[in-house]
């Protein structure tokens, strides 16, 4: 369908203004707030214990939810691809669940299922405490997370098909062969930007960590915490702004990533076809090693 150009100006002019006032202007907005006193007060702001405790806390969630997810996340993909079993579409449905759910609602099932009440509240008697404490706030952010390395992974072993690990497997690859030979470096571009995904997610998660944690500064609290905090609870504005400024900042890190991982992402047919042909040899060699 063509358009005018008049038209196409107007749409762009559009475009450019509902983004402006949705993100330019609020971004703008905290900006000046935070570095209106100086870049001082911004950097003794953002170095209190209470800050450095909070971008220590989210750092470790972070290291920790990437992980289970990369590895529950491919292992779910795989199966929901692979696998034909009873239940399969309804694996898929719970996968997409923390779309659907409001992390509140998620907050409030870890509760009833964690807290000292709930179906595993008897773990706090041996001194594992879940809710109001690091481990709470983990699960929680895996759950909210769980749903990008698997959604990133599975179009792609789609498009890859099994030719190649077949023909890994007629070569005498085991399984983890060929899952390390051929599979991992097809879904590699998939796997990463799902990783990037997920923490962007983990660090800017709020409505499901507020809910299983204390909030107590130093102990349990994350940079999207201490902004609510600081803003809420302590009436302090600068510091909650400075606090929310270092967390965009992290959030424009992995968001620069985001692109340049987009733009160096090949397609499917220039990574499966040399990952096979790169295997072979190797197969082969191990092949040679094991008959003799």
């Amino acid at each position: 369908m063509k358009v005018s150009t008049p038209t196409r100006i107007t749409l762009r002019v559009v475009a450019l203004l509902y983004l402006g006032v949705l993100l330019a202007v609020p971004i703008v907005t905290i900006l000046w707030r935070t570095f209106e006193p100086g870049f001082g007060a911004f950097w003794a702001s953002i170095r209190t214990p209470a800050a450095i405790s909070a971008f220590n806390l989210s750092l470790l969630i972070v290291a920790i939810t990437v992980p289970v997810n990369v590895i529950f996340g491919v292992v779910t993909a795989l199966a929901l691809v692979r696998g034909r079993f009873p239940g399969r579409r309804l694996l898929s449905g719970i996968v997409d669940l923390p779309f659907a759910v409001s992390p509140i609602v998620v907050g409030v099932s870890l509760i009833m299922l964690w807290g000292v009440h709930g179906w595993f509240g008897g773990l706090e008697d041996v001194g594992i405490r879940v809710i109001f404490g690091l481990p709470g706030m983990v699960i929680a952010t895996i759950f909210v997370t769980l749903p990008f390395v698997v959604r990133e992974v599975e179009p792609v072993l789609h498009e890859i098909g099994t030719e190649q690990e077949q023909a890994a497997a007629t070569l005498g690859a085991s399984r983890w062969q060929t899952f390390a030979r051929i599979t991992l470096p097809a879904i590699r571009w998939g796997l990463t930007y799902g990783v990037v995904l997920t923490i962007a997610r983990a660090l800017g998660e709020f409505g499901a960590v507020i809910m299983v944690s204390s909030g107590f500064p130093g102990v349990s609290q994350t940079l999207t915490l201490l902004v609510h905090s600081r803003y809420i609870d302590d009436h302090n504005t600068h510091g909650a702004y400075a606090a929310a400024t270092l967390l965009m900042f992290l959030a424009l890190v992995t968001l620069l990533l985001m692109t340049v991982l987009d733009r160096k992402r090949p397609t499917v047919h220039t990574t499966a076809v040399p990952a096979v042909v790169a295997a072979t040899p190797v197969l082969d060699e191990s092949n040679a090693r094991s008959s003799s």
